[in-house]
């Protein structure tokens, strides 16, 4: 994903929130002045792989969600789907994170040897400067949805599950699978509803780069908003 793509689909969703770009492109200059550069070659094994990107969702402990997360080659999960994975004995090989929930996770999967992709934006700036000192360096990988700059990336998407599955699209992932992802959730606020039917666009528009149908999608497509999606 080249920050040019990203752009429009980034500014659109600025103008839907009502957030301000200098916040999140002030909040990736803090990141960076805190992390070096990733080796992204410590996530290789998600190349040509079956990736599970796990989502936070009650769903997430449905036996059949586990399974699909066991059977993975490789899972990627967003937030506290970490700890339900533990709970059930599997480990993931990537968390991603914006450090609003359960910060004591990733500096212990970081000093573990885990990578965590720490994001930042307008919002967490202080989390950011209290939890990512405390972090092994080396792996932690800097991300950003403002244009990259120095040691912090952006390789596209906006919640932390969709920039999981954008992440390991970007290191070469033969299959994408979805689990623990509750696009109608019912328990959420509104505007978690809101962000979570950005994750639905984003998905969308990946499926469509990669040519993959996700099944997390099936029966939703036709009910997108895409206009505001670049046409592929």
């Amino acid at each position: 994903m080249e920050f040019d793509e990203w752009e429009p689909v980034y500014e659109a969703i600025l103008a839907d929130f009502g957030y301000d770009r200098t916040g999140d492109e002030r909040a990736r200059d803090v990141l960076a002045s805190l992390t070096d550069e990733f080796d992204l070659e410590r996530l290789s094994a998600a190349r040509d792989a079956t990736v599970a990107v796990a989502g936070a969702g009650p769903s997430l402990e449905d036996e059949a969600s586990l399974e699909r997360a066991r059977d993975a080659d490789v899972v990627f999960a967003a937030s506290t789907a970490v700890d339900t994975l533990a709970e059930h004995g599997i480990d993931v090989d990537c968390m991603v994170t914006d450090l609003d929930k359960n910060p004591d996770t990733v500096r212990r999967l970081t000093d573990a040897g885990i990578p965590v992709a720490v994001h930042a934006h307008g919002d967490n700036v202080p989390a950011v400067r209290d939890v990512v000192p405390d972090c092994s360096d080396e792996f932690v990988l800097p991300t950003t949805q403002a244009a990259p700059r120095s040691s912090v990336e952006n390789f596209g998407g906006f919640t932390d599950g969709d920039r999981a599955a954008f992440l390991a699209d970007h290191l070469g992932a033969s299959r994408l699978v979805f689990v623990g992802w509750d696009l109608d959730d019912p328990t959420v606020d509104p505007a978690k509803a809101r962000k979570l039917e950005w994750a639905e666009r984003l998905l969308y528009w990946l499926e469509s780069r990669r040519d993959e149908r996700f099944a997390v999608l099936d029966g939703r497509r036709d009910a997108i908003e895409t206009s505001v999606l670049p046409v592929k």
